[in-house]
């Protein structure tokens, strides 16, 4: 510690180059940090799936329905001990881009099979007595001032018109990266009003097993039951069903790895270079250092530490920068909760400290092993 002020000197000599490389870390980290962000997002119905929840959907493609009369032969099943269904209704809210995920839903078994959600009593019952009642998340009602009696109209894309709601409840998810944008409403109301083609068929299936170690054998045996019949089915763990979402947008997590790994090697060069320019210009007085009794470590460490403050100053920066930007992003991409979590916030200081002593290495080392005879002679 008391040889940092040597450290601050050697950075403030080339202000203008110090305050560069600093800010290629900033910018890196930010980027880090929102792409972070983004992938916790789009991943956070994943991270919180229900281990001992499956998902059945049509074998031939998610979009393709099944039949309600389902539910009772899935209870047959061993290993079953609830089933809910849901349906997907894509609709808009007054603009296509006011988009959050909205579900028909079996209000005598949605509950059972997810208890997470809660929504006060007295709130449910209005929703289930009402014909044309809805459910709101938490934060989608926060994002569009939704409160309760409220009258919401949803432009249907898949089921054409107008649909109008009424606001009966709100649920919330208190478990760690919960989802709470959905909108539910009754599957009655949609076979009432919706299309005559859709009426005794559902979206998909959701079943609870007795224990996470039988999944596996419950799933195959649900298939068993419906092979070789119009509606054959696909069964799979919630987490599954879940990041199958997510793979419609695209590699996400592909992408997000491609951009960082491009982002941290150019970043790796560029502070490597600094430091090495640095080093050069100093090889007269590390060689005075080494003249008045420093060591070769204590060389190794100076430059070291240097590479190592550039890029704690940067990546300090960018992240907090990063952790103040994320909640903006759910305006540009309503529907989603945007927010760089504590492990990724963890993860870029570490990669900060990596790259720094990385970047400072080479150039740390060819100043331990500077000769001072020869470098007296440069001066």
């Amino acid at each position: 510690m008391k040889f940092l002020p040597l450290v601050w000197a050697n950075l403030a000599r080339k202000k203008v180059r110090t305050t560069l490389t600093i800010g290629s870390f900033l910018i890196a980290m930010t980027l880090y940090g929102v792409l972070a962000a983004v992938h916790a997002a789009f991943y956070q119905g994943i991270d919180v799936a229900g281990a001992d929840r499956l998902v059945i959907i049509n074998r031939t493609s998610l979009t393709q329905p099944l039949p309600v009369s389902y539910r009772e032969r899935l209870l047959q099943v061993d290993g079953v001990t609830d089933a809910t269904h849901a349906s997907w209704f894509g609709g808009v809210y007054q603009d296509e881009k006011n988009f959050f995920p909205q579900f028909a839903i079996d209000t005598d078994t949605y509950l059972n099979v997810f208890p997470e959600f809660q929504i006060p009593a007295e709130q449910w019952r209005e929703f289930v007595a009402d014909r044309q009642g809805c459910v709101v998340g938490a934060a989608t009602a926060a994002r569009y001032g939704f409160k309760l009696g409220d009258r919401l109209p949803i432009k249907g894309t898949i089921f054409p018109g107008v649909w109008e709601f009424n606001v009966r409840a709100i649920y919330s998810d208190p478990r760690q990266g919960g989802d709470e944008t959905q909108l539910w409403f009754h599957k009655k109301y949609l076979e009432e009003n919706g299309p005559a083609w859709f009426r005794g068929l559902v979206g998909w299936y959701t079943v609870v097993v007795e224990s996470p170690d039988r999944a596996a054998e419950v799933a195959r045996a649900i298939d068993a039951r419906f092979a070789n019949s119009p509606h054959e089915t696909k069964t799979e763990p919630e987490r599954a069903f879940a990041a199958a979402f997510v793979k419609q947008m695209g590699n996400i997590e592909l992408i997000i790895l491609s951009i960082g790994g491009v982002v941290f090697f150019t970043l790796l060069l560029v502070t490597g270079n600094t430091m090495a320019t640095a080093v050069r210009e100093r090889v007269g007085e590390l060689a005075v250092l080494k003249t008045v009794g420093y060591s070769d470590r204590f060389v190794l460490g100076l430059v070291l530490a240097e590479s190592l403050l550039i890029a704690l100053q940067g990546g300090l920066a960018g992240l907090l920068i990063a952790s103040r930007i994320a909640p903006w992003l759910g305006k540009a991409l309503p529907g989603l909760t945007f927010d760089v979590p504590f492990r990724h916030l963890v993860l870029g200081v570490g990669l900060a400290v990596l790259v720094g002593l990385a970047a400072g290495l080479l150039p740390a080392l060819a100043a331990m092993r500077l000769r001072v005879v020869e470098a007296l002679r440069r001066v």
